[in-house]
């Protein structure tokens, strides 16, 4: 029979090492053996050609050089350097394990089903300001099952007394809307509770519960994305920053897990910390990985967040508005919302984000987007940048002197053309490109 196993890279190749130290041995048995016994020397019965030298699995479009294999949220850069290592005969001391019909035996089994935990909640735990009409809402790890996340499960209180909502749940999504407006300036507590289940039938691993306090205003479109510590940086990218001097940066920039030298045409100064850098070119502060300590914890969990926010805003369940214009928004006045393409999207001209300063706008945009020359997001009625979303899985890229509003989460580059401008932050899961531009982070 055969046994097939998966090895991690180093026992690997301890394992070619033990299979040449045996060849090694047999040859010496073989000066000694009449010809064609020398594998009678070998232990287990080594076939020939048993050593299967699977290499990295590079996933789909891999250079199949042991590349980690990431999925389309961002992954978790683990890296399968196993091959298959097949070693011919019986084991020895004890029985064959049961095989498959083809002699194979199966290393491990799966895994199996995991307990659901809390991935974003909305509004985030201790907001002020919150919107009279706002939805609760709250993003699990795993696909949850509806018949278990009700009025009870899933709650809002004041004063320990429930206030009267409707729960609708969609896929990971749970979102409770009150039926009548909140309080002013009041402090809410909401609850999850541990009889909420996945659809294997697993509870939530914990309760969780939260405060916020309300404003004195309401607002449309949804809940806003909550950026974590990736809301202190107007530009933050995991493989570099780049600029063609002279830009204007208002706000702090930084880079991980690539280090300092991956930020380049800032002529950054170390500071004597060494926690932080500066630059001519920055109203701000320069922070790396490889900067010293707390910096690198700092920037991993800023990491850690943008990824986070890029998830939430991609996976907002119940669109307003899909496949608006196939994607061409130029020349459009858009109010309030959730929006959905399933294409990139494209500005040719001017488009206008219409409303108050409380009101908010995803666009999950599943290409990129792409800015002409020129053409400007504008916005009218109050509306602010740090309410804007652009989530795009694809590049974006903003053409020489566009204006940009609002903030962009991208799984791919960001790419600013000679003179472009931008209010926002510029969160990229790759790199951003600059070429004498101005980037200036919301004043919240």
């Amino acid at each position: 029979m055969v046994m097939k196993t998966t090895l991690t890279r180093g026992a690997y190749t301890g394992a070619l090492a033990l299979v040449l130290a045996m060849f090694a041995v047999a040859c010496d048995d073989a000066d000694t053996a009449a010809p064609g016994d020398m594998s009678d020397g070998m232990v287990g019965g080594l076939d020939s050609g048993a050593l299967d030298g699977g290499g990295a699995d590079s996933g789909a479009g891999g250079d199949g050089g042991g590349a980690a294999d990431e999925g389309m949220q961002g992954g978790d850069g683990a890296m399968d350097l196993g091959g298959d290592l097949d070693v011919g005969g019986p084991l020895d001391g004890g029985d064959e394990p049961d095989a498959s019909a083809d002699g194979a035996v199966d290393a491990m089994p799966d895994a199996g089903p995991v307990a659901p935990t809390v991935v974003v909640i909305s509004p985030r735990p201790g907001a002020t300001g919150v919107a009279l009409n706002r939805t609760v809402a709250i993003t699990f790890s795993e696909v949850m099952d509806p018949a278990t996340i009700d009025g009870l499960s899933f709650r809002l209180t004041l004063d320990d007394v429930a206030v009267p909502a409707q729960v609708t749940t969609v896929g990971a999504h749970a979102l409770l809307e009150p039926t009548e407006a909140l309080l002013a300036n009041t402090q809410y507590a909401a609850t999850i509770t541990t009889d909420a289940e996945s659809l294997a039938g697993l509870p939530l691993a914990v309760d969780r519960a939260w405060t916020f306090t309300t404003g004195d205003a309401v607002a449309d479109g949804p809940a806003p994305v909550n950026l974590g510590t990736a809301g202190d940086f107007v530009i933050l990218a995991k493989s570099g920053i780049d600029t063609v001097p002279n830009s204007v940066l208002t706000g702090d920039i930084g880079v991980s897990p690539i280090d300092a030298t991956a930020m380049t045409g800032f002529s950054l100064s170390l500071d004597a910390s060494g926690e932080f850098s500066t630059s001519t070119q920055l109203v701000g502060q320069a922070f790396a990985a490889d900067y010293a300590v707390p910096t690198p914890a700092t920037l991993t969990t800023a990491v850690s967040d943008m990824e986070t926010a890029f998830t939430d805003a991609a996976g907002r369940p119940l669109p307003d508005f899909t496949e608006l214009g196939n994607g061409d928004i130029s020349a459009l006045t858009l109010v309030p919302g959730l929006y959905k393409w399933g294409t990139g999207v494209l500005i040719s001209t001017d488009v206008t984000l219409d409303g108050g300063p409380n009101d908010v706008w995803i666009f999950q945009i599943a290409g990129g987007i792409t800015q002409a020359a020129g053409a400007r997001v504008l916005l009218a009625g109050g509306a602010v940048p740090q309410n804007i979303f652009w989530q795009a899985f694809g590049a974006v890229a903003l053409d020489s002197t566009a204006h940009f509003e609002g903030v962009i989460l991208s799984q791919t580059e960001i790419v600013l053309g000679t003179g472009a401008t931008a209010n926002g932050r510029l969160l990229s899961q790759t790199a951003v490109t600059l070429d004498a531009n101005q980037v200036t982070e919301p004043s919240e």
